[in-house]
């Protein structure tokens, strides 16, 4: 069964692979120039992002978790030299400072309690995170123009959560971290974050 994510990230319509193209450039020029040894993906789905770290050149030791048994699986045979396993964004198997870099995009919007998640990643997370969500209401919009839910006027069902730039780069900002890069490839909120 392919997830909503593999069909975004295998799409044939030129409008939809634009936008992924664009996201994933704005993604890497963000982290190119950081020391990043080792990164990990929360809710990776089949690995699409550390692939393109990977062929970047970024990070020796690079692993993903999702909650869904079949993007791991599917995971596994698209990208066979990534670690990809099936994990709990609220509870990682991982230690204290386990990564140099932790990413999580397209996730938090589908969250009961992205701030519970949120601290997870900070936990886990030795210096940077990389976070993205839809900014919304650009994101409603592109969905409308390519003839997504079209019905609800582009809003995705299973987003709980509809930040804009703005009150995203509010709910994230705490004690812990801090926001050193934001931008927007449309049509989404991409942050790099810090832990102090």
């Amino acid at each position: 069964m392919e997830t909503a994510n593999y069909k975004k990230h295998t799409s044939k319509n030129p409008l939809q692979k634009f936008l992924i193209g664009n996201f994933y450039k704005e993604l890497i020029s963000n982290i190119k120039d950081l020391r990043i040894e080792s990164a990990l993906d929360v809710g990776c789905g089949e690995g699409f992002t550390l692939n393109k770290l990977s062929e970047n050149k970024i990070g020796k030791k690079l692993e993903g978790v999702d909650f869904l048994k079949t993007a791991i699986d599917t995971g596994k045979r698209v990208h066979p030299h990534l670690k990809l396993k099936v994990g709990n964004i609220y509870h990682l198997p991982y230690k204290d400072n386990s990564f140099d870099l932790v990413i999580c995009t397209e996730v938090l919007e589908h969250l009961e309690d992205p701030k519970k998640a949120l601290s997870e990643l900070t936990r886990v997370s030795k210096k940077y995170l990389l976070l993205s969500v839809p900014n919304e209401p650009f994101f409603r919009l592109a969905n409308f123009l390519r003839g997504k839910n079209l019905s609800r006027l582009g809003n995705d069902i299973e987003h709980i959560h509809h930040w804009s730039s703005k009150s995203f780069q509010e709910f994230v900002g705490n004690q812990e971290i801090k926001v050193i890069r934001a931008q927007n490839p449309f049509p989404w909120t991409l942050l790099l974050l810090e832990k102090d």
